[in-house]
């Protein structure tokens, strides 16, 4: 199974494909969108929106992970992130893959065993669990591959879960 894990944004969008076979992970690739501060809003948008059409052409995922929305301080970086966010996720719609969503306490606790580990952490158990030589860069692609390595645990446990209760 191919999973597209994304760490949404407007700035920077974060992702990170793995593949897994349920007992082994292997990253296929990871990177990051990003957009020009000085670019109009809107048109930050339409370039993320194509650069996620191109991203799932090229990797074509079976299943994607998302960091779920959060509130934060400031209420503008919030709604800007949601409006990013839904153009992210439209051309995963239009095509009909499952998304799945957790949040980043989740991914720390699948990653580490702790929901409040730091990014440093994390990204040491990514390069872990992937057998990597140097942790991901940036620090979104990052985050999208832990995600992805979140959902890919938590299929295997759904898996599990299934067969011991079919017994």
């Amino acid at each position: 199974m191919r999973i597209l894990g994304i760490d949404p944004g407007y700035a920077i969008v974060g992702y990170g494909v793995i593949d897994t076979d349920g007992s082994r992970m292997k990253l296929a690739g990871a990177g990051a969108v990003t957009t020009p501060a000085d670019m109009e809003f809107y048109q930050r948008l339409r370039t993320i929106y194509l650069d996620m059409g191109q991203l799932l052409e090229y990797y074509r995922p079976d299943q994607v992970s998302i960091e779920n929305l959060y509130s934060g301080r400031n209420v503008t970086t919030v709604i800007n992130v949601a409006q990013a966010r839904g153009v992210i996720l439209l051309p995963m719609i239009m095509k009909g893959l499952p998304i799945f969503e957790y949040t980043p306490r989740q991914a720390k606790n699948v990653l580490t065993g702790y929901g409040e580990a730091d990014k440093r952490q994390m990204q040491e158990m990514t390069r872990n669990l992937l057998h990597l030589k140097e942790t991901i860069k940036p620090d979104d692609a990052a985050d999208a591959v832990a995600l992805a390595i979140t959902h890919a645990f938590s299929v295997n446990t759904r898996k599990l879960i299934s067969r011991a209760e079919k017994k």
